[in-house]
């Protein structure tokens, strides 16, 4: 699984634009995987943070492991960064709660192997929101530099597909629009500091529902929020498409090479 309009820029409050429903009853939590991934670099080989890029860069996948990171992976590590990829050991349908511990121990992991004191998250879908969990509930504020965003179900969904696919996808079922697990993530901050935070979505989100959904509330030093049709109204990116869309690429590595979110200014070449 994987969204109040704003165009690019300071942090936009995505709740007005929908009256928000009555919460959903949360569903049964699967049982959370034992022991963490072994923090592999994408590269396939041992890697050191540079003083250029000190902060490794975790991508998180989708929910059903829908993501390709065959393009974003690549051209991240073509640009000097330490990259892994982060697996959820269930297709990332169990509890998000379960998953969120699950990637703090990997990101113990990564900072243990290559002895930075942070890293970098981009993540597409309920990878994009998950992290958020990890980030107010379980002490990953300090540990986190930069959480980017691609058509992240920060508020959930509408679409009634996701709703169809019942207990046997929990992390579906919190992903809802209203689901007791979203009520909690997003009540009181929903960008806790220090951590900066970028969304980049698209108008061609059928999946996150309405696809506003994806914004974060919070600061303008610390949250961009970015719409890839307001620079490339021809670019046609979707829910799955978007981490491969070169737009949505250039956004993630504006984030990355900067202090702070992602440039509101910046004007990516479309």
């Amino acid at each position: 699984m994987v969204a109040l309009l704003q165009s690019r820029g300071s942090g936009a409050s995505p709740a007005g634009s929908a009256p928000a429903p009555k919460s959903a009853p949360a569903p049964k939590s699967a049982p959370a995987p034992k022991s963490a991934p072994a923090a592999k670099n994408a590269a396939g080989a041992s890697c050191t943070p540079s003083a250029r890029h000190p902060y490794p860069v975790l991508l998180v996948p989708g929910t059903i492991v829908v993501t390709t990171w065959n393009v974003l992976g690549p051209a991240l590590v073509k640009r000097g960064y330490c990259v892994y990829r982060f697996e959820y050991g269930n297709d990332g349908t169990a509890e998000i709660g379960g998953s969120a511990r699950r990637l703090a121990s990997f990101i113990d992991a990564v900072l243990a192997r290559t002895h930075a004191h942070k890293v970098s998250i981009v993540g597409h879908s309920q990878g994009g929101m998950l992290p958020r969990y990890y980030i107010k509930f379980l002490g990953g504020a300090h540990k986190v530099d930069d959480l980017i965003g691609l058509s992240p179900s920060n508020h959930g969904t509408m679409n009634p597909a996701i709703a169809a696919t019942g207990t046997a996808c929990a992390a579906c079922l919190e992903q809802l629009w209203g689901s007791a697990f979203l009520t909690k993530l997003n009540r009181g901050d929903e960008t806790p500091g220090p951590v900066d935070y970028t969304v980049v979505q698209s108008l061609d989100d059928a999946v996150l529902v309405p696809y506003t959904s994806a914004f974060l509330t919070g600061p303008s030093n610390r949250v961009t929020n970015v719409t890839i049709q307001t620079d490339c109204p021809a670019d046609y990116a979707s829910h799955l498409s978007i981490p491969s869309d070169s737009v949505a690429l250039q956004w993630v590595e504006n984030a990355l090479a900067r202090k702070g979110p992602a440039n509101p200014s910046f004007t990516p070449v479309c």
